[in-house]
């Protein structure tokens, strides 16, 4: 019997199923959608769900837990990079199971899980039936508030014309935008954006910036931000600025979320 047996073990070992769930996780969060078992998919959520929960707060903490279930660098950096950029306006149910039928052989249910938030069919396909159902009057509004710009246009080009050519004023073209500091191990966005306030938008001057200046910006940030090390930030920076991604990622290698191991 099954009294009080709320998970389903998979015909598997504790480490077994706990292994496979890891790297099914690992590869949902890489490829945002994977085809297996339906049964592996309802365990698969119920796994993944809170630690990408969990990812909406980076913090270090929050970056150790993770790291000790999904163990992949790669996978991290995916998560905090992108997936929770995407899924921080959702308060749950970040997954969704589409079931494909038997598959032969073993006539085994399958389906595929995705990440919700990144199938662009479904979502172009919803922001369209949601203008689609917009009421008439919506629509009468909608298409005065068009006559009457398409009216103003020539009034204002012919204002633009009256105006001498040495009195025109063009816009200047937008700063170039700064690096990605997210590239540097154990900078997140959210580090990313202090940093960027503080002014330092460029490897370049976080590499010509000391540790402690780094510490400093991340403590007057607040205390979530003031736990990180900063030690060899100037370091990888330096070498990004110089084109050394080679390097970079060897470095990387042997760090564990930024600090020397």
């Amino acid at each position: 019997m099954r009294h009080g047996k709320k998970h389903n073990h998979l015909s598997r070992t504790h480490s077994h199923r706990a292994a496979m769930l890891s790297n099914m996780a690992s590869s949902l969060i890489l490829s945002k959608r994977i085809e297996t078992t339906v049964a592996k998919a309802k365990e698969l959520r119920k796994y993944v769900e809170p630690l990408l929960t969990r990812a909406k707060d980076d913090t270090y903490q929050n970056r150790r837990v993770l790291f000790s279930y999904l163990q992949n660098k790669e996978t991290m950096k995916e998560l905090f990079n992108v997936v929770s950029d995407k899924i921080s306006n959702r308060p749950g149910g970040y997954t969704r199971i589409i079931k494909l039928g038997n598959r032969i052989g073993d006539n085994a249910e399958t389906c595929i899980i995705e990440l919700v938030d990144f199938n662009e069919t479904l979502l172009t396909a919803a922001s369209e039936e949601q203008k689609a159902t917009r009421t008439r009057r919506g629509r009468r509004s909608g298409g005065r508030k068009a006559d009457e710009t398409a009216e103003a246009a020539p009034v204002a080009e012919a204002k633009v014309e009256d105006v001498p050519a040495a009195e025109v004023v063009t816009e200047e073209a937008p700063a170039a935008a700064g690096d990605d500091l997210a590239l540097v191990e154990g900078i997140g966005p959210k580090i990313a954006e202090v940093l960027n306030g503080a002014g330092i938008t460029t490897f370049a001057q976080l590499a010509d910036s000391t540790p402690e200046a780094i510490k400093e910006i991340l403590d007057n940030a607040g205390s979530q931000f003031a736990i990180h090390d900063a030690g060899t930030w100037p370091q990888q920076a330096a070498l990004a600025r110089d084109g050394k991604f080679d390097e970079l990622k060897t470095l990387q290698d042997e760090l564990k979320g930024g600090r020397a191991s």
